[in-house]
């Protein structure tokens, strides 16, 4: 291994380090009453992953000079935010999976009521850190507001919902590349692209650099979403952890479907090209969001 790939890796390895402890303390205690939302909240939280989001979020903030202590709170609530997406997206009334990170999803273990109501919480929660001055309290006030608006904006129905409810109509019907592309933008694309740009919003990136990372952020979000696709159709689920082939099963929009596997490759890899180019402009600070943007078109979960 390369001397770089290896301080990268501590560098994922640290960071992944640091939001695990941040979970940890702001997550609600399990014994708290009523025990059976702290439990189902804990139990989704704490299966697992890979804080990609999060780390996102520190990655961007220190790629313009910012402190990673300092928007903690911020970070975990990514976090909190996804975990919300993945207990819904789960529910038999949406993706109906049985398996998330290679445990039984959330409603299986707690039933349908009480997973819909931890993700609600976990959304809640997720904001009530968010605008947490006291515990950021080196981040000016305006700047938690904004970026507090860029998330919840990446979330509604003009981002993440939106995009999720065009999915679930288009299932099983003929699709044009347009709406492909929304679906994937929209679904999955603005959160990530909103992580790093609150972090750089956390930090007071310039408008040079906050317009470059939103470009990188919109590149590897969509790039993201093509390798979940084609994941899907080749992935191996051990690894994975949740039901591979689900997507060809519900007749859903995907990359794969429309264009191919070797062109949906393709297509990954020049995004994230495009990707890095955006971050020219910075240091090897940055190097950290470079190399999660590889790992991005490069994993196999």
């Amino acid at each position: 291994m390369k001397q770089e790939d290896l301080s990268v890796s501590k560098y994922f390895s640290e960071a992944r380090d640091f939001i695990e402890k941040g979970i940890l303390d702001f997550l609600p205690d399990a014994d708290g009453y009523p025990e059976s939302i702290h439990k189902s909240m804990r139990y989704s939280v704490l299966a697992g992953g890979k804080r990609l989001r999060p780390i996102l979020v520190v990655a961007a903030a220190e790629a313009v000079g910012g402190d990673r202590r300092s928007i903690l709170p911020f970070a975990v609530a990514v976090e909190f935010v996804h975990t919300y997406t993945l207990i819904h997206d789960d529910l038999p009334a949406l993706d109906n999976d049985d398996l998330r990170r290679g445990k039984l999803t959330n409603h299986k273990i707690f039933g349908e009521s009480v997973a819909i109501l931890a993700g609600d919480a976990l959304l809640t929660r997720a904001f009530y850190l968010m605008t947490h001055g006291a515990l950021m309290d080196s981040i000016p006030a305006g700047q938690l507001l904004r970026a507090a608006h860029e998330m919840s904006d990446a979330l509604g129905t003009a981002g993440m919902i939106g995009g999720q409810v065009v999915d679930l109509e288009s299932e099983g019907k003929p699709i044009d590349p347009e709406t492909l592309e929304y679906i994937h933008i929209y679904k999955t694309g603005f959160l990530i692209r909103a992580c790093i740009r609150c972090g750089a919003i956390l930090s007071q990136a310039d408008p040079v650099q906050f317009a470059a990372l939103s470009r990188f952020g919109a590149h590897i979000g969509l790039a993201f979403q093509i390798v979940d696709d084609i994941l899907d159709i080749v992935g191996d689920q051990g690894k994975l952890g949740k039901d591979i082939g689900s997507d060809i099963d519900k007749e859903k929009a995907t990359y794969p479907a429309l264009y191919g596997l070797e062109e949906s490759r393709r297509k990954s890899e020049q995004l994230i090209e495009e990707g890095i180019a955006s971050l020219e402009i910075f240091d090897q600070r940055a190097d950290p969001l470079r190399e999660i943007a590889r790992f991005f078109v490069q994993r196999t979960y």
